[in-house]
């Protein structure tokens, strides 16, 4: 199972999303509504971080114009 963040969708510009975390399968479809008090919600796009490494990168033999990987 996954973890994924979620945010309410306030009523108005006044009120803050509140955030949370449910488990579910890949294949399931995001949630629009909080499981427990039906409120509008929408899936959160968090971004990750990595590191790319010389053996990670394409040959350098195939790299074109303006490649950015020397």
């Amino acid at each position: 199972m996954t973890t994924y963040v979620y945010e309410t969708i306030p009523n108005d510009e006044k009120t803050e999303p509140k955030l949370f975390e449910i488990q579910q399968n890949m294949e399931e479809p995001a949630l629009t509504k909080h499981p427990e008090t039906g409120e509008p919600i929408r899936r959160v796009i968090l971004g990750g971080y990595g590191t790319l490494n010389k053996s990670d990168r394409a040959a350098e033999e195939d790299c074109g114009p303006g490649c950015c990987c020397g």
